[in-house]
């Protein structure tokens, strides 16, 4: 039925209402982050000035100058990029061979497996951070970038087993019998025939993974003294006295931070799109 033809008012409204409900859940999306980026780019004089005035009020790049030339935030950054693609690195190598191993083979305990990798998914970091710590003093990488390395494997390797099991599952095995058939070993059909089609979902997987170990606080501070990570830093952020708030560099060392991930996915977003979808519809 063509309700346009057969009920104008009610097409249009329900039109209406659609494009009203799109735009206002857009601007509860992106507000908080806009105004991040005005005030990223405001004195601090003017942060408490009525919304009106604080729009137009003078613009300024002095807090990324003052974000960018502040050391800490600088190795911050450096341990950052260290912790995090470490940390994805390994989680896909172990994962992706885990993720075979459950999703391509039938052996006993297989379920329990599995149910153990979504227990351990989903358990809060506060349940083993003494366990961890007393591990990575007794391992001597206190302080150290391995320390948080060893520590965000605890939640990204259950993640990547987790989803990348489901996507190998849904590899057609005739894949696999014809490479064996063309003569080539086990590793070679890993590496040659499943990896590259295993690939969006490598990637979906790996950025996820990523995002968490970037945006992780709580092993950040509790492992490291002082080299911090960036959130780490950002939080620690002070000024000239214990009542001064600088939040114009917070905001622009916040954005900064933020930037390299929207590129990633911006990037990436075709295989993100492919990995998401992958196995959603079966023929």
């Amino acid at each position: 039925m063509n309700l346009k033809r057969t009920s104008p008012g009610l097409y249009y409204l329900q039109r209406t209402a659609f494009y009203a409900l799109v735009i206002a859940i857009t601007f509860y999306l992106l507000f908080p982050f806009v105004w991040a980026v005005i005030t990223s780019f405001s004195k601090g004089a003017n942060l408490f000035l009525p919304p009106a005035q604080f729009l137009v009020s003078e613009k300024t790049v002095e807090n990324y100058v003052q974000v960018f030339g502040n050391p800490a935030f600088q190795r911050g950054l450096l341990y950052s990029v260290i912790a995090a693609v470490g940390a994805v690195v390994i989680s896909l190598l172990f994962g992706s061979f885990a993720a075979y191993a459950l999703g391509r083979f039938r052996f006993a305990g297989k379920q329990v497996i599995l149910y153990v990798i979504l227990a351990v998914s989903v358990f809060p970091q506060i349940a083993v951070l003494g366990g961890l710590f007393t591990l990575i003093r007794g391992a001597g990488v206190f302080n150290n970038p391995l320390a948080l390395i060893f520590s965000y494997l605890i939640f990204t390797v259950p993640f990547t087993v987790w989803v990348l099991t489901s996507f190998v599952r849904d590899i057609p095995g005739e894949l696999e019998e014809a490479a064996l058939v063309d003569g080539a070993s086990p590793l070679q059909t890993l590496f040659q025939v499943l990896f590259p089609v295993m690939m969006p979902a490598l990637v979906t997987t790996g950025l996820l993974a990523f995002i968490n170990c970037w945006n992780e606080y709580l092993f950040a501070l509790t492992f490291m003294s002082s080299n911090r990570t960036v959130p780490v830093v950002i939080a620690n952020y002070s000024g000239a006295s214990q009542y001064d708030q600088p939040w114009g560099p917070i905001m622009a060392a916040s954005i900064v931070v933020t930037v390299p991930l929207i590129i990633l996915v911006l990037v990436f977003q075709r295989n993100i799109v492919s990995g998401l979808t992958a196995g959603a519809v079966k023929g």
